[in-house]
């Protein structure tokens, strides 16, 4: 059995991965800095804003057992796709995914007071050409407001939507959680 961490993120699917991995943990979330500095790559950029959660949270609440968080990115034609403002903004970003591939970078940070952590995950996701009717259903059904690139790959989107994954899903999902319960 593993010792209690602290999940840094307000993600519901982070803790739902954690929860399925049986890993037992506490939510500490602190507002953090997302900008990073220019010249990064992008695995650089998720691992800087995951380190960035981590070291707010132990800034901010001071916890004893090590720290987890983690950033998503999506990058498509070598630009960072956040996530949407708007209804109009995520159909616009599903447009740009449909029928391409684009890498989902996960970057982690576990703070071990001995032996901090850092890594990047990546998945390559590639979408079946999507008509304007499906991206204006899921957006409008699913609302995907809060996620990185305007999908969830668990949802409607992912089931009908997703031709090719190539790398860890659970990544795709927020947490490549396999290989962090191997660096726990």
């Amino acid at each position: 059995m593993q010792q209690k961490i602290i999940l840094a993120s307000q993600s519901p699917r982070r803790k739902q991965l954690l929860e399925w991995a049986e890993i037992d943990f506490d939510i500490l979330v602190s507002d953090s800095d997302e900008t990073y500095p220019e010249g990064l790559s992008f695995s650089e950029v998720a691992i800087h804003i995951a380190k960035n959660k981590a070291l707010k949270v132990l800034e901010m609440h001071q916890p004893t057992c090590p720290i987890l968080a983690a950033d998503t990115i999506v990058v498509c034609e070598n630009e960072i796709i956040g996530k949407p403002i708007d209804e109009a903004n995520a159909i616009e970003i599903i447009n740009k995914l449909s029928g391409k591939k684009h890498q989902v970078i996960t970057g982690v940070y576990i703070h071990k007071s001995d032996n901090p952590i850092a890594f990047a995950d990546v998945t390559e996701v590639t979408f079946h050409p999507l008509t304007q009717a499906q991206i204006e259903f899921y957006v409008k059904k699913y609302k995907p407001y809060d996620k990185a690139g305007a999908y969830a790959i668990q949802e409607w989107i992912g089931v009908v939507g997703i031709k090719s994954i190539e790398g860890d899903f659970y990544n795709v999902m927020g947490l490549p959680v396999s290989r962090v319960v191997q660096c726990l």
